[in-house]
């Protein structure tokens, strides 16, 4: 759907997705309907639309009485994350770099080099964005209708994990390195280099939310 014909409840719901992915509201805050509705100029029915949608998409928790609260992820959450997108992601770029088009070249381009401006410039939210818009697009070049459905249902869970990255210069980089061996259809070199991208993933997943040692743990 083109953005000027998108609904109310979209336009809230991609809003408040945005706010939640690049941290604007943190882990644990209260998104109540009420306030929601009057910060943003609404009814509460666009707003209740938007909590039960990203509830869905597992970037809030509801509770009780009109209101919902920012999710908190776990190191157990984590863990759980890094093994899907671990699965997911191998079999993605070596079909993407088997089947990729030139259009969908360009398209991994343009992506690639807005990431390497954001992050160059230390533009976190924009590099962040665009680095998840990557792992989109090459996706999309795996030419698998059912990988695809799958993506667009973690895709909100999975842009929350990689923006877990703080080294953006450095993720930005793997993902060039990544883009030259789809462009040389070099399923090998891709599989290897989708290995280590996950791994430092994964290191910075852990770093951010350690796991907490259990209370009878001596």
């Amino acid at each position: 759907m083109e953005p000027g014909f998108a609904s109310e409840s979209e336009r809230v719901t991609e809003r408040l997705r945005n706010e939640i992915l690049d941290g604007t509201r943190a882990p644990g805050s209260k998104l109540v309907e009420r306030d929601l509705a009057a910060e943003m100029g609404v009814s509460r029915v666009p707003v209740r639309d938007a909590l039960r949608a990203l509830g869905n998409e597992g970037l809030v928790t509801p509770r009780p009485r009109s209101w919902s609260v920012v999710r908190e992820f776990t190191a157990s959450d984590v863990a759980d994350l890094n093994e899907v997108r671990t699965a997911f992601e191998g079999l993605t770029f070596r079909l993407a770099a088997q089947r990729r088009t030139r259009e969908g070249l360009a398209r991994l381009r343009e992506v690639l080099d807005a990431e390497l401006r954001a992050a160059r410039a230390g533009d976190a939210v924009s590099a962040r964005r665009a680095a998840a818009d990557f792992h989109e697009v090459v996706t999309s070049l795996s030419a698998n209708e059912l990988l695809g459905e799958l993506e667009r249902t973690l895709r909100s869970r999975m842009r929350w994990l990689l923006g877990q990255h703080d080294d953006l210069e450095a993720m930005a980089a793997e993902h060039e390195l990544l883009y030259e061996a789809i462009v040389d259809r070099d399923v090998e070199r891709v599989e290897r280099l989708v290995l280590a991208h996950l791994a430092t993933g994964t290191s910075e997943a852990a770093r951010r939310h350690p796991a907490r040692e259990s209370a009878s743990a001596r």
